[in-house]
């Protein structure tokens, strides 16, 4: 038996990893947002061309602080998809000498994926999600003979109340290929959680949407399908996994 000091030592010693890795990853994120602030203004006109090519608005300043507001969204945004892989990483680092080589080996190979979906995610909340939520709402405003003054950092929001949780929640296969892969998770499970799953996703979306039934349905329903997705990617690996285990069986 360790004595209470060696007990201790060793507490502090896991702290101390955990403090430093925290600390890398702070740096890593304060390097991403500096260097998403050095591309803010080519990223802001970008967005704004985009937006601009599919509803026909025209944005105001109502504040002195919203173009730096908008710069910060913007760049944080971007360090948060560079860093995000980077924390990963660090928490990997962190818990793999607990975990057995086939355990760490199945943690490690689902991190490069975390940027990409992340991104897809990105990609497809702004050029499908948003476009068509701009749209049902202008129309709305214009049929009720509205006239359109739209504040520059309430339509920036707008976006990325759509844009930042819709990336988030693309990262769900990626858990449900690492939790099946470490068995803590398997088709059955996911399919009989399905009900309880259908009602969670539906109420985040309308949580992390704007307050109209459109942007819920347009963000919910990618949802719903990234389930499914999730599922089948569930069911491949766990039958990967009985495949294996019947050859070494043999």
């Amino acid at each position: 038996m360790p004595e209470p000091q060696e007990q201790e030592m060793t507490i502090a010693g896991h702290l101390n990893e955990l403090r430093s890795r925290i600390i890398r990853v702070l740096l890593v994120f304060a390097a991403a947002l500096v260097a998403g602030l050095a591309t803010a203004e080519p990223v802001y006109r970008w967005i704004l061309s985009a937006g601009q090519q599919r509803v026909s608005i025209e944005l105001h300043a109502l504040s002195l602080w919203d173009g730096i507001g908008i710069y910060m969204k913007i760049a944080f945004l971007l360090a948060l998809a560079v860093s995000l892989p980077f924390l990963l990483f660090q928490i990997w680092k962190f818990v793999s000498p607990g975990l057995k080589a086939v355990e760490r080996s199945a943690a490690l190979r689902c991190v490069p994926y975390v940027f990409f979906l992340f991104a897809a995610g990105a990609v497809f909340a702004y050029f499908a999600v948003v476009p068509m939520a701009l749209y049902f709402t202008a129309s709305i405003n214009r049929s009720m003979g509205l006239h359109e003054t739209y504040g520059a950092a309430q339509y920036f929001s707008f976006v990325f109340n759509i844009v930042l949780p819709v990336s988030l929640l693309f990262e769900m296969p990626v858990l449900v290929m690492f939790l099946t892969r470490l068995g803590l998770l398997t088709p059955g499970r996911m399919r009989r959680w399905r009900k309880i799953a259908y009602f969670s996703l539906v109420f985040i979306a309308v949580v992390i949407t704007p307050p109209d039934f459109i942007s819920d349905l347009l963000v919910a329903v990618p949802l719903l399908l990234l389930y499914e997705c999730s599922v089948y990617i569930s069911a491949v690996v766990y039958r990967r996994q009985l495949q294996r285990s019947a050859h070494r069986n043999d």
